[in-house]
């Protein structure tokens, strides 16, 4: 079953392609993106990885919290289901 990672303190001019390929150190990644402004493009500083395999997920958790990323500590841990908006 997949296992979705939230990323925070992501640098602003990180792309999807760079998220997935730094988190596929963890294993096998299947979707990652990156959560831009939609009237700017820009960055919102924070994506979500999805992992094959929870224990890739636990894996990438335990080598990328708190460590450096081009220059910010991220902030990794499991994706909580979004809440329902008015």
């Amino acid at each position: 079953m997949n296992k979705k990672l939230y990323v925070g303190n992501l640098p602003y001019q990180i792309t999807t392609d760079e998220l997935r390929t730094h988190f596929s150190q963890a294993g096998t990644v299947v979707d990652a993106v990156v959560i831009t402004d939609k009237r700017t493009g820009r960055s919102k500083g924070f994506g979500f990885v999805e992992f094959e395999k929870e224990d890739e997920a636990t894996k990438a958790i335990e080598m990328f919290n708190s460590k450096d990323f081009q220059g910010r500590a991220l902030v990794v841990n499991e994706a909580r289901p979004q809440e329902p908006r008015e």
